[in-house]
């Protein structure tokens, strides 16, 4: 199994085996914490090879930089059946979040794990920043 595409975006969209992805970013800024990120997604594609046909438990969650648990959990699993004459195949997974909080600033990451192992880790920087003051006219 190969891990395609991993990735934090603004939004993610499966459309019969067509991952369609807006906005990949890895760092966000907040005005103060804690902040709630209003929208975002993690799509991840995986790439199936015909010996791996069957069930695959898979698992995303998110962690601070203390490995603490600090938001969503995905687990659920995946049927991998290959097409008639195909040699392998995709599977698109889009976690969908809405309201994610952010307690404190940071280093965060998504783990995301199939059949127990840890595939990959996707890191997600938290970082605050101060209103801008008014900019004098030139």
């Amino acid at each position: 199994m190969d891990v395609e595409a991993f990735l934090l975006c603004d939004c993610a969209t499966d459309q019969q085996g067509k991952l369609n992805i807006l906005g990949a970013f890895d760092r966000l800024y907040a005005r103060k914490m804690p902040a709630v990120h209003p929208a975002c997604a993690v799509a991840v594609r995986l790439r199936f090879s015909k010996f791996e046909e069957g069930d695959h438990a898979i698992k995303i969650n998110f962690i601070d930089d203390d490995g603490n648990p600090a938001g969503p959990v995905l687990e659920r699993t995946i049927s991998v059946n290959m097409p008639e004459h195909d040699n392998s195949c995709i599977r698109n997974i889009i976690l969908n979040i809405q309201g994610l909080r952010l307690n404190k600033t940071g280093e965060y990451r998504f783990d995301f794990a199939v059949d127990g192992q840890q595939e990959a880790s996707l890191p997600l920087k938290v970082i605050e920043v101060q209103e801008r003051a008014e900019q004098e006219e030139l």
